[in-house]
């Protein structure tokens, strides 16, 4: 398999002990600007949205720094 982009969207809400924490299964988005898209229109449902592109080889493990494409309100380190 040739190298990929990868383009996740995730939310998070912040829990009873003010730590951000998974609101959803994040996604693998098709496009960029499909991400950015629902990214806005979930931005007002949870704490934090993240949309997020990398470069894959997943055959051979290979994976790129994560890019953050679009972010509204406050978000764990993806790092």
């Amino acid at each position: 398999m040739a190298k990929i982009k990868l383009i996740v969207l995730a939310a998070y809400r912040r829990d009873d002990e003010g730590n951000m924490v998974e609101a959803m299964e994040a996604r693998q988005m098709p496009t960029e600007d499909r991400a950015i898209r629902e990214g806005k229109s979930l931005a007002s449902q949870y704490d934090g949205i993240v949309a997020w592109s990398r470069d894959a080889d997943p055959d051979i493990g290979e994976y790129g720094p994560p890019t953050i494409i679009f972010k509204h309100g406050e978000i764990p380190d993806i790092g």
